[in-house]
């Protein structure tokens, strides 16, 4: 199974990406939490904890699993290191940036789904 943890819904990718997902089994969606720029170690500690759990609830037992994990850094690195010190993958989408200026001062940016990576331990 594929635990899509970003602010992007299965639903709403491309069939590039969803074929690059297929690979991992039935892709569920988990909405990415809202960390504010306020929020303190131990609030994003306690939330990456939170979000820990949430994954492991959404888990078959003996079902692997793989984290597609996007979102603001800290809560996204605490998380995969919780990941992966319990043995449970992540991964990162991959993409081509495109940007057009399309006025003075004014960009149009397109990201164009490439692959996706492993976190590294």
């Amino acid at each position: 199974m594929l635990i899509n943890l970003s602010n992007h819904p299965y639903k709403n990718w491309s069939n590039s990406q969803k074929e690059a997902a297929s690979v991992y089994g039935k892709c569920v969606d988990l909405p990415f939490p809202r960390v504010k720029a306020t929020d303190d170690d131990v609030s994003v500690k306690l939330l990456g904890e939170c979000y820990f759990n949430k994954i492991r609830a959404l888990s078959v037992d003996g079902e692997e699993i793989t984290v597609h994990l996007m979102g603001e850094m800290t809560f996204t690195c605490y998380l995969v290191s919780l990941l992966h010190s319990k043995g449970i993958n992540s991964v990162a989408s991959t993409s081509e940036r495109i940007v057009h200026e399309v006025a003075p001062g004014k960009k149009e940016v397109k990201f164009c789904f490439s692959r996706f990576r492993r976190y590294i331990q």
